[in-house]
């Protein structure tokens, strides 16, 4: 938990410092006659992985999507415009994601898998990113000003993200607490028997997508709600990819007191209530075919800072000396 608080603290100072830059910038000479804009935004955020689902066969994107488990995303961004039409944004998010397979409601086969795997994780969530918007109704717009005009746009870009999944084990006397399922390994990642299955990285590059729609209430301030999709390389999000281990290498790779945490979490079948034993290792534990996701539907607020319609682009004008001709 300690990197993901280290990462927060240091995009946030790395952020408010290019805030401040630009936004002084903006107010003396302009960034190419374009317009600056900051903002905050917050909403619902969900996670797409080998955890959770619904009825049925497990499928990528909204089929999947848990409400319970809906976590706040919350953040602040930095807007450019270079022109009308296209901007640059500077943005760091901060949130959390959660899935378990309690939560499935069982009333076939093709979910009866999932279900009885009885799996769960929640991670803390850190990112940062830099996209580019395109607003293509700009060109379509018939009169001046930005008070009451509704602009909708598509983005893409290139991100960072920190996440760290935990879960919960039941010690002993039956108490609970959250552990860190990384120095696990509890799918074998860097163990000799399984050289196929490498160590992930609990930092790692996202690609940010989406589409959203403004509103300028007045001709500095503006809402807006954008739906916001991170595709991902990695399947360990929720710590959940390929097949089963055999235990036995817990006790060759961990300390003593680890491998007895991992012996309980790799495999929570026998967890449940009227557990018959079945045999697991080798068997399928996730699905490695597809990465992990997640998504967020985002309220926005956002204010203008200069360009010719800012208060103190108008004073500037206000200020000017005559010309004669």
């Amino acid at each position: 938990m300690r990197t993901h608080v280290s990462l927060k603290r240091h995009l946030l100072p790395v952020l408010f410092l290019l805030i401040t830059c630009f936004s002084s910038k903006s107010q003396s000479v302009g960034f190419l006659d374009g317009k600056v804009e900051l903002g905050l935004n917050l909403g619902p955020s969900f996670f797409l992985g080998d955890l959770g689902g619904t009825r049925g066969k497990g499928k990528t994107f909204v089929k999947d999507v848990n409400i319970p488990f809906t976590k706040l995303m919350k953040g602040l961004y930095l807007n450019i415009y270079p022109r009308e039409w296209l901007g640059f944004r500077l943005a760091a998010n901060f949130g959390e994601l959660e899935a378990a397979d309690s939560i499935i409601s069982s009333g076939g086969k093709d979910e009866w898998f999932r279900k009885k795997r009885n799996l769960y994780f929640k991670s803390k969530l850190s990112e940062a990113y830099f996209a580019m918007e395109i607003y293509p109704t700009v060109f379509l717009e018939q009169y001046d000003g930005l008070q009451g005009k509704l602009r909708p746009y598509g983005l893409i870009g290139i991100g960072i993200y920190h996440f760290n999944p935990t879960a919960e084990y039941i010690e002993p006397n039956g108490e609970r607490r959250w552990v860190d399922l990384k120095p696990l390994r509890l799918e074998g990642q860097g163990m000799s028997q399984y050289p196929d299955r490498k160590e992930y990285k609990l930092t790692q590059m996202n690609v940010p997508m989406g589409f959203g729609v403004k509103y300028y209430v007045k001709e500095t301030m503006y809402i807006g709600l954008e739906v916001l999709h991170r595709k991902t390389f990695t399947d360990y999000i929720d710590d959940v990819s390929t097949k089963y281990v055999d235990p036995v290498v817990f006790s060759q790779y961990l300390s003593p007191q680890d491998a007895v945490v991992a012996n309980q979490l790799y495999y929570r079948e026998n967890l449940l209530p009227n557990y018959r034993p079945t045999r697991h290792i080798g068997q399928q534990r996730g699905d490695p075919t597809e990465n992990d996701a997640y998504f967020s539907g985002l309220l926005r607020f956002g204010w203008r800072l200069n360009g010719d319609n800012s208060p103190n682009a108008r004073a500037k004008k206000q200020l000017r000396c005559p010309v004669y001709f």
